[in-house]
């Protein structure tokens, strides 16, 4: 696809809103690339190499405007605990196998991209999204809280452990206070004037507060820097494996490629659900296996989606993909010409920053109005939040997906199967059904035909549900033997469907009457020609309107039966009908 068709040419505004969005994203990096090469047992550059050259691919190449690639907390670990069994972690064996990985990630996403597989992004329901969203929320604060209250935690350290030491140890004060600071400057800039650049702005006095400190206060005071940082500009390189050691890289790629792109995706579709934008799966997979596979050429480790660069890039008012653009550019000239002023950033003023965007991602307001209209979608959400704080985040994605999926087949298993009628107050020759549980003045039933809209598809899932209903229908007092299926809702059936529907025509039949289908749909029929069914109930026994089938099914009613009856429901019964 065009780059064209993904965004449109920024206009000076979106120049200047994109470059500062990214100056941002650049900012927040520096901590976190060094960190999370740490936990991929890579050296501290290869976090900031990872934040370029996957950052700027995945940018122009996919859809969202938004979604900002980098390296991630879960690659991260998930790359060391594969890798560390295979050679010394840290060692130039290590890093060749590190960057070997990254290039067959790459081929898959891309092959999984060009195969147009990304329609399985369609599973992911927008209730799981949002507690996949508030979730992640939470977990952005949780993390943030280390830096905030400058706690002493192992390099790692889960959710868990960051709150039994928010509980257990003091908070360091000048740290809380620069957090603070940030947060609140951010927050009062981004309430009043949300055109503003409030999110640099809350650093810059947070940066600005820390400095004040480290001149005037005393050492209890200090907060930790940032401090000198590596070189930025990622160097070219194929990396250089044995050719036995591929089997095995495959299977790690395999794993990896599907913990990437379920973050990715997931990432890319809670964005897309707050700026509104439409998400192209297949071209989102492209992007991102562009990006591992040129990435892993330029000294970079696996990349996806990150969340913490994402939805910050959002939340500063980034218009285009520029704004991830700009922030990988940005890296290299900061660390290399503004290394001394990087340097004296707080990690307490970044996690501020954090602690607001994970607060704005909660969404209060939609969580109620979910809470009002389902309690079973409510489950699901709340479910898949719990699973994101307590699970890798891919599977929490899946886990969310599989109940979505599952309250969709509960609910499909189950189709409506209501008895039609027509109003008493209704007496013209072209009165419409009406639903006689739904309608007080309806006429009474003929008591030789049934007349029974299907509402959803009769499938595999959904076929024990309708048998059980049918057989309660002709196992009732005094049944009624003909049946008129109303079937302009059956979207679709399957073999087990069509079986089902050939099992009480034989029923019907073996009772003295028949089986008939007004309006069915033409899917259906076309699944009845192939299996035979149509045959087997002829195609006499099929309607266009239900002018056509009453004549029609009145003449082979019992005549008898007719000249006993009272209620006269239908036009073409011969006595008065009874009021």
């Amino acid at each position: 696809m065009p780059l064209h068709r993904a965004w449109r040419l920024p206009v000076p505004q979106s120049l200047r809103a994109d470059a500062l969005a990214g100056l941002l994203g650049a900012v927040l990096v520096l901590p976190q690339g060094i960190a999370f090469a740490t936990l991929a047992g890579l050296p501290p550059q290869y976090g900031l190499y990872s934040a370029v050259v996957p950052c700027i691919v995945a940018a122009l190449a996919g859809s969202s405007r938004h979604v900002v690639s980098g390296p991630t907390n879960a690659n991260s670990l998930a790359l060391f605990a594969m890798l560390a069994p295979l050679a010394a972690v840290g060692s130039p064996a290590y890093v060749e196998l590190a960057l070997a990985v990254t290039v067959l990630v790459g081929l898959l996403q891309f092959a999984i991209g060009a195969l147009r597989l990304g329609s399985v992004a369609n599973f992911i329901s927008p209730t799981a999204l949002l507690g996949f969203t508030a979730g992640a929320a939470l977990l952005i604060v949780v993390h943030a809280l280390q830096d905030a209250l400058g706690l002493v935690l192992p390099p790692g350290a889960g959710a868990g452990e960051v709150l039994r030491a928010a509980f257990t140890q003091a908070p360091q004060p000048g740290a809380l206070l620069v957090a603070g600071v940030t947060l609140a400057t951010a927050a009062v800039l981004r309430r009043r004037h949300r055109g503003s650049p409030f999110m640099l702005l809350g650093l810059a006095a947070g940066t600005l507060l820390a400095a004040l400190l480290a001149r005037f206060a005393p050492p209890a005071w200090q907060v930790r820097l940032l401090g000198p940082l590596p070189s930025a500009l990622p160097p070219l390189h194929v990396p250089g494996v044995a050719l036995e050691q591929l089997p095995q890289l495959f299977g790690i790629a395999a794993a990896l490629t599907v913990v990437a792109l379920a973050q990715s995706i997931a990432i890319a579709k809670a964005v897309a659900a707050r700026s509104g934008q439409r998400i192209d799966a297949n071209r989102e997979f492209l992007g991102q296996g562009l990006s591992n596979l040129l990435g892993g050429l330029c000294s970079s480790y696996v990349s996806c989606g990150s969340l913490n660069r994402s939805l910050p890039n959002l939340e500063a008012g980034a218009r285009s993909p520029l704004a991830a653009v700009f922030s990988a550019l940005l890296v290299v000239p900061l660390v290399a010409l503004s290394a001394p002023v990087l340097a004296q950033i707080p990690f307490a003023a970044i996690a501020g920053l954090l602690v607001l965007v994970g607060w704005t991602l909660l969404d209060i307001p939609r969580w109620r109005r979910l809470a009002r209209a389902s309690r079973s979608e409510l489950t699901v959400a709340l479910v898949t939040l719990g699973a994101t704080l307590t699970l890798r985040l891919e599977i929490a994605v899946l886990v969310g997906s599989a109940l979505s999926l599952g309250l969709y087949l509960h609910r499909t298993s189950r189709p409506a199967m209501r008895t039609m009628g027509f109003d008493r107050d209704r007496g013209d020759a072209h009165r419409p059904f009406v639903v006689v549980s739904h309608t007080p003045g309806a006429l009474p039933e003929c008591p030789q035909l049934k007349m029974l809209r299907m509402e959803g598809s009769v499938y595999f899932g959904a076929t024990a549900h309708v048998a059980d209903r049918l057989q309660a229908l002709r196992d009732a007092p005094a049944p009624q033997r003909h049946l008129l299926v109303m079937a302009k809702s059956m979207n679709f059936i399957d073999v087990a469907g069509a079986e089902l529907w050939r099992q009480e025509l034989r029923a019907r039949r073996a009772m003295g009457g028949d089986l008939y289908f007004h309006r069915p749909r033409p899917p259906v029929l076309a699944q009845w020609r192939r299996d035979g069914f149509l045959d087997e109930l002829g195609a006499d026994h099929v309607f266009p309107d239900k002018q056509r089938a009453i004549a029609a099914i009145a003449r082979r009613l019992d005549r008898d039966a007719c000249a006993r009856c009272t209620a006269r429901v239908f036009e073409e019964c011969t006595a008065p009908r009874a009021l």
